[in-house]
């Protein structure tokens, strides 16, 4: 815990400095070396303090989470979604697809970082009263900061189970580090009943120059995935740490139907508002179905996205995950698992014998989101370097009839497995161009909020109507012809049909991770071999060809991440999580 001190210490003195201008309230002007008395004392410093602890809200689902060397991953390239850059060097996505992890080696940004943030919410909050602020900015910038807490302190409870709870504390480098983890029952309540207190003064939505501020739709959503992870069979009758003294901190130490139920509501009360819904684009692209998806993350402001990641004009994913030629600088590449995970544009997945998936056409009448999501063989995507772009196919094949050049794009030059990631990418925009995409990275959008109320009304009343309406919206979205899913589901299959509904909704955003997880299905879907796609071509024959990627590995310990061990080392009444 001395260590959170140190990293935090400097936060009151090096305060950047924000504009509420109409593109976002984080575009940064200034640095500032301030004392403490200046940063409180003045308006303007004061909110610029408070803005700068949302600068590291999405750092958990970053997409360049993991990052060094010259190469970047995040949590895709440490599930069954990806396959990591530069994957023989010793990394933090590497240790989790081989089942290396330890205590002594693990990122620690899931330790520091939300307890960095925390302890500058509680010296905002231990200021406010003489910050020179209206009272009603006094009472709505105290929820933002309430939020935020919550927020920070549910990543760490995603990642570790039960963690220390510290109130209002601002700990100091002479601190005592003294601290215990607080029960897996605590942390639920303490961050439920911050999320109620925080949304009771803030408004439902946020427009204009508040866009991506905290509001009371984002503690109703934050709630609700709250609810749902501690209603999820990982934190039942004690999880993993089940028969040892961590029983009731990893988990709960019994297992209560009501859960599912407290889950229910809080997702039905943000349904009930209709505040918020799916985003349906069916003008920009005419008789492209499900194009929403699609125009859905190019909108920087949209009737989905509940609370967003800000970010100035860029080329953050583009010059990620976009193929070389376009300036892609290698980031992770799709497993043929993934792609095979999307079902076929009639609904049914590709292995039902009645879904007319042919493996000699392996991309054809498929799931618009797969074509949304995944750049794969003879994907077609605009020319970067002509002033009226028009679409071409892009070959990924590794050898042709007669002998040309490969490609920089192809398998084996550019991408390992066949595939490259599209979720997200702007069509428009190229590493190598001067177009910058106004994108911003959805945290929680209402798409989650509708399958996290199909799962627990699931888990509770079994495939009611609701359950079935709520997971069909989602496929209608998509452009699935038909969307509906088979009648007289029972709640077994309806269960595999929502998880399945979530691993292609929400690919590539960081919930896969933890989705696994929480279910306890990572020991099957996470240790196995991945593959990718092979593809060769003699004239207007064209071969496909599964290739072996590398074998996963799980161990049971990895449900959780370990705590650090420099911080257990540092303060040793902490107890790391079992099985390390």
């Amino acid at each position: 815990m001395r260590k959170i001190a140190l990293l935090s210490t400097t936060i009151a003195f090096l305060v950047v400095v924000t504009s509420c201008t109409k593109n976002s309230f984080l575009n940064s002007t200034t640095t500032s070396n301030l004392d403490s008395t200046q940063v409180w004392a003045d308006s303007t410093y004061a909110i610029g303090f408070l803005n700068n602890i949302y600068t590291n809200v999405g750092f958990a689902v970053d997409p360049k989470r993991f990052s060094g060397n010259g190469y970047a991953a995040g949590l895709d390239a440490a599930c069954d979604e990806a396959e990591g850059p530069n994957a023989s060097s010793s990394n933090g996505f590497t240790m989790f697809a081989t089942g290396t992890v330890t205590p002594t080696v693990i990122p620690i940004d899931a330790w520091s970082t939300p307890y960095t943030m925390i302890r500058a919410v509680n010296q905002f909050l231990g200021h406010l009263s003489i910050m020179p602020f209206n009272a009603t900015l006094k009472q709505e910038s105290r929820a933002e900061a309430r939020f935020l807490r919550a927020w920070y302190y549910f990543i760490m409870l995603e990642h570790y189970g039960g963690i220390p709870i510290i109130g209002d504390t601002v700990y100091t480098a002479t601190s005592d580090p003294s601290e215990t983890r607080n029960s897996f029952a605590y942390c639920v309540n303490y961050i439920s009943n911050e999320l109620d207190s925080a949304a009771a003064y803030l408004p439902f939505t946020q427009t204009g120059s508040n866009y991506g501020r905290a509001s009371a739709g984002a503690c109703y959503a934050l709630k609700s995935r709250l609810l749902l992870f501690a209603a999820s069979p990982l934190f039942q009758n004690g999880g993993i740490g089940a028969g040892t003294a961590l029983d009731s901190i990893v988990a709960y130490p019994d297992a209560d139907p009501n859960r599912w139920v407290l889950a229910y509501n809080a997702a039905q009360y943000l349904i009930s508002r209709n505040m918020y819904s799916l985003y349906f684009d069916s003008t920009s692209q005419p008789g492209q179905l499900g194009y929403g998806f699609q125009s859905l993350f190019l909108q920087r402001y949209n009737t989905e996205y509940i609370f967003p990641h800000m970010m100035d004009p860029n080329k953050y994913l583009e010059e990620l995950w976009d193929v070389p030629s376009r300036g892609g600088s290698g980031g992770p590449k799709p497993y043929q698992e993934m792609v095979d995970a999307f079902p076929m544009a009639n609904g049914l997945p590709i292995t039902d014998p009645n879904s007319g998936y042919d493996g000699n056409q392996p991309y054809a009448n498929r799931d618009p989101r797969l074509y949304y999501t995944i750049i794969h063989d003879s994907t077609l995507r605009p020319e970067f370097n002509t002033s009226q772009p028009s679409p071409v196919l892009l070959y990924l094949n590794t050898s042709v009839t007669p002998p040309q050049p490969a490609s920089e794009d192809a398998i084996y030059q550019g991408t390992t497995t066949g595939y490259y990631i599209n979720k997200m990418l702007d069509p428009t925009v190229t590493w190598y161009g001067l177009n910058t995409t106004t994108r911003c990275l959805p945290l929680i959008r209402y798409a989650e909020i509708l399958l996290n109320y199909a799962e627990s009304m699931n888990e509770v009343y079994g495939p009611v109507s609701y359950v079935y309406s709520a997971v069909e919206a989602i496929r209608q979205r998509a452009g699935l012809r038909p969307y509906q899913l088979p009648v007289g589901l029972t709640q077994d299959q309806m269960r595999a049909a929502i998880q399945a509904e979530r691993r292609v909704e929400f690919a590539y955003e960081g919930l896969r991770f933890f989705d696994v997880r929480r279910w306890m299905i990572a020991d099957t879907s996470q240790d196995h071999l991945m593959h990718g796609m092979e593809v060769d071509r003699n004239g207007s024959q064209v071969t496909y060809k599964v290739i072996s990627i590398r074998q996963h590995n799980w161990n049971k310990a990895m449900y959780l991440w370990p705590l650090p061990l420099s911080e257990i080392a540092k303060a040793p009444n902490l107890l790391q999580n079992p099985l390390y």
